[in-house]
């Protein structure tokens, strides 16, 4: 027999049995396991529970600061219907600066049209995008608006928000209140530095145009959309008119 047979080894010695693992390993895995599927079902439903008993104080919560912005630009004495539950669905308007489906709530008074409240934005502020509320009047006046969102420089630009504006009691954004949508015909729906009727502070007047003309523009797309933004029936999109 040569080396080279003799140095094969056995075959029990290439391939050792391994041992079994012992029981009480496979009982402390399957009680960990358990435990760990308790705990997680436990949570679960502990988060659960915790959701639907708080949920109706935060629905509550968003309504009222939902009402009480609202009422910042149309007070509940002007009209009698559940405005909440009377909108349309507004999808993304380029003239009213909205890259987003918006609700339009209308506002009615013995069942008669009283006023619409849209959101706008003007992209071009300062420091990017303002978000606006505005309500609209149904024979066209911009009753009042208020800016809901911006980034304008603090001290600065930041005056078109009443919150920020010093002059608490005549703020810049209260200029507007009242005023119809031929001021945007007639070409004085701007500041006065670009020949309009509307103030703007000193070093800060890329703040208020971006305001201004945004208000505009969304001031005449509501009158001019009126009739149907108030015919459309409860939570249906509203459609322009091809022309």
């Amino acid at each position: 027999m040569s080396e080279q047979n003799q140095s094969i080894p056995p075959a029990h010695e290439s391939f050792a049995v391994q041992p079994a693992m012992p029981s009480s390993v496979v009982r402390i895995s399957s009680r960990t396991a358990a435990i760990l599927m308790i705990y997680t079902v436990a949570f679960t439903a502990l988060m659960a529970v915790t959701y639907f008993a708080t949920k109706p104080a935060i629905d509550a919560s968003a309504l009222a600061e939902k009402q009480a912005l609202i009422g910042e630009v149309l007070p509940k004495t002007a009209y009698d219907n559940d405005l909440l539950a009377d909108f349309i669905l507004l999808p993304p308007q380029a003239k009213l600066g909205l890259d987003d489906t918006s609700k339009l709530y209308r506002a009615r008074r013995g069942g008669q049209p009283v006023a619409l409240v849209l959101e706008a934005a003007a992209p071009d502020g300062y420091s990017g995008r303002i978000n606006l509320l505005l309500a609209v009047a149904a024979d066209g006046r911009l009753l009042a608006q208020r800016v809901t969102l911006h980034k304008e420089t603090p001290g600065l630009g930041d005056y078109i928000d009443p919150k920020k504006d010093k002059n608490k009691q005549n703020p810049w954004i209260k200029q507007f209140d009242g005023i119809g949508f031929d001021a945007v015909l007639g070409g004085t729906w701007k500041v006065k530095k670009d020949g309009g009727r509307f103030d703007a502070h000193t070093g800060a007047t890329i703040s208020a145009r971006a305001v201004t003309n945004a208000s505009g523009r969304a001031l005449l797309w509501a009158h001019e959309h009126s009739q149907s933004l108030f015919d459309l029936p409860t939570g249906t999109p509203f459609e322009e008119a091809k022309k």
